[in-house]
């Protein structure tokens, strides 16, 4: 018999997850419809689709632009922030006392910044180097906001490695970097990859450090086109089946991780 607390855990919970999940499933509902209006039904279609991968559609080539900037720039970004932040965490695993607390501290600094501090101080940056805006410095911008996601995913898995394997690789003779090749980064792999993900969905999703590095060039991401799309009064149709296919996509590697993690440990029970 379910207690009432129970059961009034158990109601809010799958409140919570209706509130945060019924605007996604309401986009991917009325992506099965030609109307322009979101939340007009005219019957079910599949014409927004063939209209998306056929490119018969107005401004098809700035929406096809945007998608290819955002998932260049975002592949970029991510790999890079990986490569540094996997480094800039062992170099922080390793620091005693204040220094490292001080370290930790100044990581989570961007993290709880709002977006639209970043992109300013970086706008105001830039502007200052005399650096031109454009694709170069929105990647940068980019590295520099998804860097601190990294080490705070991999900081963890340095602490329950056993530190005593890097010296054991040494003292066999193994070099440095065979050492941290072949022994620190596999058991790090995990949180690496963790980062990774949560890197590329950050610069995904971002508009506002996007918006104010990236010049007057006409360069576009997803999230600055449908800004954009927004303000002339309506947005492009095609968006409610591309946003679905998004998702569908995230949801689907992230199963997979899931799925793949949970069998690797219980083939280590075993």
């Amino acid at each position: 018999m379910m207690t009432g607390k129970k059961l009034f855990a158990k109601v809010y919970l799958w409140v919570i997850l209706a509130i945060l999940y019924a605007p996604i499933v309401f986009i991917a509902v009325f992506s099965f419809t030609e109307a322009k209006s979101l939340g007009n039904w005219t019957g079910f279609s599949v014409n927004l689709y063939k209209s998306l991968f056929s490119g018969n559609m107005q401004n098809s080539g700035g929406l096809i632009s945007a998608v290819q900037n955002t998932l260049v720039i975002a592949l970029i970004a991510a790999s890079v922030a990986t490569v540094m932040g996997t480094v800039a965490a062992i170099g922080i695993f390793n620091m005693r006392g204040k220094k490292k607390q001080t370290m930790q501290f100044l990581n989570n600094i961007p993290m709880i910044n709002p977006d639209i501090i970043t992109g300013v101080s970086l706008f105001l940056l830039f502007v200052f180097l005399h650096i031109s805006q454009g694709y170069a410095t929105v990647i940068l911008a980019h590295i520099t906001f998804c860097t601190p996601y990294v080490v705070l995913n991999v900081l963890p898995k340095l602490s329950q490695m056993n530190p005593n394997i890097y010296e054991a690789a040494l003292d066999l003779g193994a070099t440095p970097y065979q050492a941290l090749r072949k022994v620190m980064i596999p058991s790090l792999r995990p949180g690496m990859i963790s980062g990774f993900i949560l890197s590329f969905t950050m610069s995904l999703d971002d508009f506002a450090v996007t918006f104010f590095t990236r010049g007057t060039i006409g360069l576009d991401t997803l999230s600055t086109y449908i800004y954009a799309d927004a303000r002339k009064g309506g947005l492009t149709p095609e968006l409610k089946p591309l946003m679905t296919i998004i998702f569908l996509i995230i949801l689907a590697v992230l199963l997979f991780i899931n799925i793949r993690s949970a069998k690797n440990n219980n083939n280590k029970k075993k």
